[in-house]
């Protein structure tokens, strides 16, 4: 029964084989026969197509033809005008275009002017920024040498001290009983007295401090606070004398910047100068110091002239009582005046109110004596 039931599958299996082959093989027929038609109705769409626009072809081809033929005579004409249009507009366009380009050729060329301007100006100030440059570097030159700078010092020291003081309240170059030579002392009343004023300063260790490693300018911070010590050290031996100077000296420090890079940042050698007597000042501080000076050289030459100028006042009083006196003689001759004016001024008006009543008809009898003569004349002969 196996086998027969294998077999009837196997031969179930072969038909339907069979069968899908045949319909296959139908199926290709029925596409082939499909693609034939469908090959041949293209065919015959394309070869109307192919017929209808070559008739429209010939059909446009004779419009145009026609077209041409009834344009071929205004066409001259036409052109002409359009010739003669285009001309004009380009004649427009062109003068329009050399005025834009005048006009510009015009602002270029003032343009330009102004850049030269500008340009010379700038290459003057260039000159003279070269210049400045070179009076810095002039000035640093100088500034490094300690000879050098100690110079700078005094011609500054000299020209505040000339411009404030008094020719007799300073000397330069002035020599202490024991030999040492001051840049300045200054003449003040006593208690103060003769007061040194110094102004070399050392600036080596300041301007390393803004140069090198951290290292190199943590060490020359600490010189440089090394070096004022010491100067203050020299300033206060030599220049504080006993019985000779004021009990203080002045250390002069010729540029603001070190000054305040003193006092902000190294307060410990500020008190240590002024425990040691020495005030460290700058040109701004010393102005200060100087017209302080002044002022008290001012009120002592005051004092020594006080009783000059109460006997001048005194003076001045009695002048001023004498004008009194003399102011008040004027006014009694001004106010006398003044009475005999209006004395003057009622005779002249009876005399000719006596006047008008004679032109006028209106004369009364004269009474018996000399009225008239009573009464104005002999008024007039007093005046």
């Amino acid at each position: 029964m196996a086998e027969i039931a294998l077999i009837i599958a196997v031969s179930g299996l072969a038909l339907a084989v069979f069968l899908v082959l045949k319909i296959q093989k139908t199926l290709e027929e029925k596409h082939r026969q499909m693609l034939g038609d469908l090959n041949s109705g293209l065919q015959n769409q394309s070869d109307r197509l192919s017929g209808r626009i070559s008739e429209e072809l010939n059909q446009t081809r004779d419009a145009l033809h026609r077209l041409q033929l009834s344009l071929g005579t205004n066409l001259s004409e036409t052109a002409d005008k359009l010739n003669a249009k285009i001309d004009s507009r380009l004649d427009q366009i062109s003068g329009k275009v050399s005025e834009r380009l005048d006009e510009g050729f015009k602002k270029t060329n003032e343009t330009f002017v102004s850049v030269m301007q500008r340009l010379a100006v700038i290459d003057e100030a260039q000159k003279k920024i070269d210049s400045l440059t070179g009076s810095v570097v002039s000035l640093q030159e100088l500034l490094g040498d300690k000879k050098s700078r100690g110079a700078f010092g005094e011609v500054q020291l000299e020209a505040l001290v000339r411009n404030v003081m008094p020719p007799n309240a300073f000397e330069f170059q002035y020599s202490l009983s024991s030999g040492v030579r001051v840049d300045c002392a200054l003449r003040l009343p006593e208690p103060t007295g003769l007061v040194c004023v110094d102004s070399k300063f050392p600036l080596e260790n300041y301007n390393r401090m803004f140069e090198g490693g951290e290292l190199e300018r943590a060490g020359a911070q600490k010189q440089f606070r090394a070096d004022i010590r010491k100067h203050v050290d020299d300033i206060a031996k030599k220049y504080i004398v006993q019985g000779e100077t004021s009990d203080g000296a002045v250390m002069f420090v010729p540029a603001e910047a070190v000054f305040a890079e003193i006092h902000a940042y190294h307060s410990e050698v500020v008190d240590y100068a002024q425990q040691k007597r020495v005030w460290i000042v700058s040109p701004t501080t010393l102005m200060a110091v100087l017209n302080t000076a002044r002022a008290v050289l001012k009120d002592v030459e005051t004092r020594k002239q006080i009783h000059v100028i109460k006997e001048a006042l005194s003076r001045l009083g009695q002048d001023f009582r004498r004008f009194d006196e003399r102011m008040k003689k004027l006014a009694d001759h001004i106010r006398q005046a003044h009475q005999d004016a209006e004395d003057v001024q009622t005779s002249s008006r009876k005399i000719s109110q006596q006047f008008q009543k004679i032109e006028s008809a209106e004369l009364e009898a004269p009474a018996p004596g000399p009225a008239l003569e009573s009464v104005s004349l002999p008024r007039e002969q007093s005046r």
